[in-house]
């Protein structure tokens, strides 16, 4: 069996790693020493880990974040989920196939005191913000406690390896996102006052202030006077035709396959969804060598910043806006993907159908904060705050400064930090969290003389590293502010630092030294698993894919160090400053199926809840006999009944209650009971056994 690893990355190392063994309905298969289970059998062809035991359909990864459990298998007897537990020498792993048998047992288990911790202030989640905050708290000797439930910290900086966007001062714009992680890990661990716990899962906040908490397998309760919450966000999920087959993936489980793990899951890969999450995804899926054969937007234009969406048109990726996904088609797995073009209300335009051949579809339609932990909190009178996506759904750099501002913010209300927060921070906050601005027009260039750089970003977004790293100071934005367009004007020296720092990829060099009527243009690349060399003719493109002409490389200049080439040609003059990039990825790629397939089913057919296989005509039925309870609809159907605890299908009802017209003040909330997670009985006596 041929394993789906990453042997090379243009951006990330790849380790010299250990192997084991393990097993997988009887076979003997290999993995990386601790790496996930889920990660583990997709890198062995395994995409399929069970199947429903309501209808017996296939079970795949989702989320690869715990929070839903459609990657459950059965490892050493017992089920667990494979996204969350690490592969072990030998480990007996089992497809869970129906309902699990309960391992038999007489043994009475022992209830043992549960330890209880106190700490000033505890920080769930070590991601951008709370590590920001944690920061701020170390640096003012405030006892800190910050848990996180992944083996690492950095949430989910550590699955980016594109550069940032944002203000180089406070968020470290033009680094690599994992690096970051990386980056203020280190500055953490040095805290003396700072305590971190890994494999660490908050489960609730009770209402006598206690914060129950899975460490490493063991219940622990932590006394805390002051909580952050900077859990985060889970993944929005669509109602579609065949949004039950395996091989449908959030965006976070694609980037924790390809950039943590090193995993190539897919060959060919569709994404629906136009914000950052789904461009980035985009362009991290070509990095690992995988074909995108294209990505659909509802809306009439991308959410996400235009220099990533224009990113992915030179490169060769059709961005389909306006169009919706109709249906996943596939018997157990993804086979292929039909989108319709939609109207104005988002309905189907009939006829307007095409299917693609695909393995896999990435849902990237937006984030929910996970805002759990804050209610609790109130409901306990604790203290609390929260940052980043788990106040409001920002960048990471918005939540870097967030969680600064947050750090300081509680280390003033514990006394030891005197002076306010200035008004200023405040305000980059708002910008950092903007939503992309006006697109502008280019800047002209009426001389055709010397070396000058082309600034293709044209739309308002915070970013200013290309500002910082001039070493003219030749380049600033409209007015001196974070999120206007940056401009050109003074003495250039052909260095390339700005071609290489843009985060956006969006500046080239026009050069006329050496011949004015066929001046050499730079542009940055760092797909260097597409190799280019001296005497390649490339399919030179304009800022939006356009095709312009083809024209020979005549030089390459490699710079290891931030993982960016300056890649060479030379072009004609009245070409030259429309020239940003090229084509690597063939049209042949991203050509539809020559009949669409459109189900015959009603689109009610589609799942509402994939953990207990409820249709959205089941919920319907419902809503049009005049329920608009979400509890009484969970005792009728058992929607949100399930493992993830409602986590997906609440938002999914809710968007049905909105699309019958009924109003939000009429539907009555469903009740949040404890726990966050699904934990087993016995890890809460510590699961001692007599």
């Amino acid at each position: 069996m041929k394993e789906l690893r990453l042997k090379e990355h243009p951006i990330l190392e790849v380790p010299d790693y250990e192997y084991i063994s393990f097993y997988f309905n009887g076979e003997k298969l290999p993995a990386r020493k601790d790496e996930m289970i889920s990660s583990a059998l997709i890198a062995n062809g395994i995409n399929v880990f069970g199947h429903h035991h309501k209808d017996g359909t296939a079970q795949g990864i989702f989320c690869a974040n715990g929070q839903c459990a459609k990657c459950t298998v059965i490892a050493n007897g017992i089920a667990v989920k494979s996204c969350m537990t690490k592969v072990q020498e030998n480990m007996m792993v089992k497809s869970a196939d129906g309902l699990p048998e309960l391992p038999e047992t007489n043994d009475p288990v022992e209830f043992e005191p549960i330890e209880e911790l106190e700490t000033e202030v505890l920080i769930i989640g070590g991601g951008p913000s709370g590590l920001s905050a944690a920061i701020q708290l170390g640096s003012a000797g405030i006892d800190t406690l910050l848990i996180d439930d992944k083996h690492e910290l950095g949430g989910k900086l550590v699955l980016q390896t594109h550069k940032f966007f944002g203000s180089e001062e406070d968020s470290r714009a033009g680094t690599r996102g994992h690096e970051i992680g990386k980056l203020l890990a280190a500055e953490v661990m040095e805290m003396s006052s700072v305590k971190v716990w890994l494999n660490s899962t908050a489960i609730f906040v009770f209402s006598d202030k206690k914060v129950g908490v899975l460490k490493d397998g063991v219940y622990k309760l932590i006394n805390a006077k002051r909580i952050l919450n900077a859990a985060g966000a889970r993944e929005k999920f669509l109602r579609f035709q065949g949004n039950h087959l395996a091989r449908i993936y959030g965006a976070g489980a694609f980037q924790t396959l390809v950039n943590r793990d090193l995993v190539k899951p897919t060959e060919r890969l569709f994404i629906i969804g136009g914000g950052n999450v789904g461009l980035i995804g985009a362009y991290h899926a070509i990095q690992a060598g995988i074909e995108v054969v294209g990505l659909a937007e509802a809306m009439p234009s991308c959410g996400g910043y235009k220099v990533h969406a224009d990113k992915l048109m030179r490169l060769g990726v059709p961005i389909y806006t306006s169009h919706s996904i109709l249906s996943a088609n596939g018997g157990e797995t993804v086979e292929s993907i039909t989108i319709t073009e939609i109207d104005r209300n988002f309905k189907p335009i009939e006829g307007t159908e095409k299917t693609f051949a695909c393995d896999t579809i990435l849902i990237a339609v937006g984030l929910d904060s996970l805002a759990e932990f804050t209610l609790e909190a109130e409901a306990a009178g604790i203290p609390v705050y929260a940052a980043g996506d788990a106040l409001e759904i920002a960048e990471a750099s918005s939540a870097m400064f967030n969680g600064k501002i947050m750090g300081l913010t509680i280390a003033r209300d514990c006394g030891v930090v005197s002076e306010d927060i200035p008004q200023e921070w405040y305000q980059k906050a708002e910008v950092l969290k903007s939503h992309p601005g006006k697109v502008k027009g280019y800047q002209n260039h009426k001389a055709e003389e010397g070396v000058f750089p082309i600034i293709h970003c044209l739309q308002e977004i915070p970013c200013n590293p290309c500002t910082t790293v001039c070493p003219t100071n030749s380049i600033h934005t409209e007015d001196g502010s974070l999120m206007a367009v940056p401009l050109y004007s003074g003495s250039c020296i052909g260095c390339g630092k700005c071609v290489l720092i843009c985060p956006g990829l969006a500046i080239t060099l026009v050069d006329y030294r050496k011949d004015v009527q066929n001046p050499i243009v730079t542009m940055p690349y760092e797909i260097m698993n597409y190799p280019v060399k001296v005497g390649d003719e490339l399919s030179l493109v304009d800022v939006e894919g356009r095709f312009l002409l083809k024209a020979p490389v005549v030089q390459v200049i490699e710079n290891k160090k931030v993982h960016t080439a300056m890649v060479r040609v030379q072009v004609p003059r009245e070409l030259a400053k429309q020239v940003v990039s090229f084509i690597v990825q063939d049209a042949s790629v991203s050509e539809a199926l020559p009949n669409a397939i459109v189900a015959e089913r009603a689109s009610d057919d589609a799942m509402i809840c994939l953990c207990e296989r409820v249709s959205v005509g089941q919920v319907r039925e419902l809503i049009r006999s005049g329920i608009t309870d979400l509890n009484q609809i969970k005792a009728i159907t058992r929607a949100g009944m399930g493992p993830c605890g409602a986590k997906t299908c609440e938002v999914l009802i809710k968007g049905l209650l909105r699309e019958e017209g009924i109003p939000v003040e009429n539907v009555v909330p469903n009740t949040k009971r404890p726990v966050f997670v699904e934990v087993p009985l016995d890890k809460f006596p510590n699961g001692t056994r007599s």
